[in-house]
């Protein structure tokens, strides 16, 4: 068996080619331009590059980016006060503070303070909540977009055995919320599970989700399943000196000799993830004019 390997680059196009013909027609018949505003607190090369990407997608479906970069030593307070002034603004649909922050910031301060309806990481606790309640919330960005990459190669996936390696509240937890909303059986595994590579055999859909680089070996994959990898290392490249290679959770070469079908790192999950920010800017920016929601776009 050789599995198919899923185009998440390519499905991210389809998905931001999606969101601008909405926005476009958001402009045409409501006269309304989704707003996204990005803060990033200090400079951090990696968050730089980022932001970078956000902004130039952002602009490219038609939408309007707010960028707002901040000294690494501002205080909490300043942080807050522009926060507010965001949560305020009409134009502002979605606000997204890049992390890590300096270390003075508490994350998780800085994700409460954001209106839950513009939290476009889907990252506060009420949505969270409303998440785990069955409501209407916005989600965190790479859970939906692993819904998404699911929902076109599986179809109804009501009944299958779902499998998530990781716990994060970033991650982990909205991901298996999510597959249960799909009426799937779902186990949530993590570094404390007794006999993890047999809980992963039982998986019709394996996603894991743990940052150790090939840990989940082809013969945890049950054959036929669906795997979604999340994980990213970066690793000297054996290669080139110099340069680095990136890998994932997953041994891809035998995980694919197993699966059905599966992620590739890079190339998989990542590229979803800045289309599900912008397809929640999206979302939020319908729900705040009382608008019907984008169909397939949403949890």
């Amino acid at each position: 068996m050789s599995a198919k390997i899923i185009d998440g680059k390519g499905f991210a196009a389809a998905v931001r080619g999606q969101v601008a013909e909405h926005v476009t027609r958001l402009k045409a018949d409501h006269g309304i331009t989704p707003g996204l505003a990005v803060v990033l607190v200090g400079e951090d090369p990696a968050s730089q590059v980022y932001v970078a990407s956000k902004h130039k997608q952002t602009v490219e479906v038609g939408m309007a980016s707010f960028e707002h970069t901040l000294p690494a030593d501002t205080s909490e307070e300043t942080l807050f006060a522009l926060i507010d002034e965001l949560n305020a603004d009409p134009a502002v649909h979605g606000i997204l503070c890049q992390f890590p922050v300096p270390d003075h910031l508490d994350e998780r301060r800085v994700v409460a303070r954001i209106d839950p309806a513009k939290d476009v990481d889907g990252l506060s606790v009420v949505n969270a909540g409303l998440l785990a309640s069955g409501e209407k919330g916005l989600v965190s960005c790479t859970p939906l977009g692993c819904l998404m990459l699911l929902r076109d190669q599986l179809g109804n996936m009501s009944g299958l055995e779902a499998v998530v390696i990781g716990r994060s509240n970033l991650f982990g937890k909205p991901m298996a919320q999510l597959l249960l909303q799909e009426n799937c059986t779902v186990t949530m595994a993590h570094s404390r599970t007794r006999d993890l590579a047999d809980v992963c055999r039982r998986a019709d859909i394996l996603v894991a989700a743990v940052g150790r680089a090939e840990m989940v070996q082809g013969d945890w994959v049950k054959p036929g399943a669906t795997v979604i990898d999340v994980g990213i290392t970066r690793i000297p490249h054996p290669e080139k000196p110099g340069k680095t290679k990136l890998l994932g959770d997953v041994h891809f070469v035998s995980a694919a000799a197993v699966a059905n079908a599966i992620t590739p790192v890079p190339g998989g999950v990542g590229p979803m993830t800045i289309a599900c920010l912008l397809a929640n800017t999206l979302t939020a920016a319908c729900r705040a004019h009382g608008l019907p929601e984008p169909e397939g776009l949403t949890a």
